[in-house]
């Protein structure tokens, strides 16, 4: 890590959080061996969020009122934010509940139908997609899933919820990031079946991005969504230049200069001590709050890593 990028006080901040926080620290910023850190990520079961968050499943390792409803507390949406933690991906009280997404919420077209009109939908494909291939589901049960995300995409790229339910053209950057983090999941994690379609269908969502600089009209240049400027975590299901540049820097992918407006703007929004707000919360039913006070120590750990990865590009 770069020492211009983590301050002496942004690393205390973060040191003095919880276990999940510690980890990823501990395992991005200081990037120690991650073998070394085993009994550190196990500590993430034990003590803090993802204790919290386990101690609200269901008997039948459920969360919330269903799998879909009840945002932000639904099995959904609970799979996402322990996958996030990165909490161990053995861990049975996640790889169930991901596993029986499948065998209960299968549509007809291969996708996860767990809205209310039993269609697939995009979002929810991409973002399932990334929390199964984290807690390890097994590969035959993600190829249907595959299928469908291969062949739903547009031509522009990249890929629309609404795609099933109307004549979309054009595609969302909502559903565009959702699909291109579970794909990043997925073949990070081993697994094979068409991988080299989805790096290709990666490739082509990730330009349709950068071809709207990560925030602006490809026609006009304007903003399309000043929300696309705030800071969240968790993002939920929506897409912000943090959430853009994130995905970015996960992927390892090399700078362009495209990324250098929404850097800056990045850049802008750290204190002076080195930290980043914990930006807006997205109305919802919660199972607790992430965070208290004024500094976000998620929002912290992820944008010094997006600064650590294309910081000395904005020098």
């Amino acid at each position: 890590m770069d020492d211009r990028i983590l301050s002496d006080e942004a690393l205390d901040f973060l040191l003095s959080s919880d276990p999940c926080i510690i980890y990823q620290t501990r395992k991005y910023l200081l990037e120690e061996d991650v073998d070394t850190l085993r009994e550190l990520q196990k500590q993430t079961l034990i003590d803090g969020f993802g204790k919290r968050f386990l101690s609200h499943q269901n008997d039948d390792y459920t969360f919330g009122k269903s799998d879909y409803v009840g945002k932000w507390t639904s099995t959904h949406y609970t799979l996402l934010d322990l996958r996030y933690l990165e909490i161990p991906r053995d861990t049975k009280e996640a790889m169930i509940p991901a596993r029986n997404i499948f065998l209960q919420h299968r549509a007809s077209d291969g996708g996860i139908a767990i809205s209310s009109d039993k269609k697939s939908d995009v979002c929810v494909n991409g973002m399932t997609l990334n929390f199964s291939s984290y807690f390890l589901v097994e590969e035959d049960l993600l190829k249907p899933l595959v299928d469908n995300l291969l062949e739903v995409s547009l031509s522009d790229g990249g890929y629309n919820c609404r795609y099933n339910r109307n004549n979309v053209r054009h595609s969302s950057m909502h559903s565009t990031i959702s699909v291109l983090e579970g794909f990043l999941e997925y073949e990070r994690n081993g697994y094979t079946y068409r991988l080299e379609e989805i790096k290709e269908a990666a490739e082509c969502a990730s330009q349709f991005i950068l071809q709207h600089n990560l925030f602006r009209s490809d026609h006009t240049g304007e903003i399309i969504d000043h929300k696309f400027l705030n800071l969240a975590f968790p993002t939920r299901w929506k897409y912000d230049i943090h959430r853009a540049l994130y995905y970015f820097m996960d992927r390892g992918f090399p700078y362009d200069k495209r990324m250098e407006e929404a850097l800056i703007i990045l850049k802008e929004k750290q204190h002076p001590d080195g930290t980043f707000s914990k930006g807006i919360t997205y109305s919802g039913e919660l199972h607790f709050p992430l965070e208290e006070g004024r500094r976000g120590h998620f929002n912290t750990l992820r944008c010094l890593r997006i600064l650590n990865a294309y910081g000395e590009f904005l020098r």
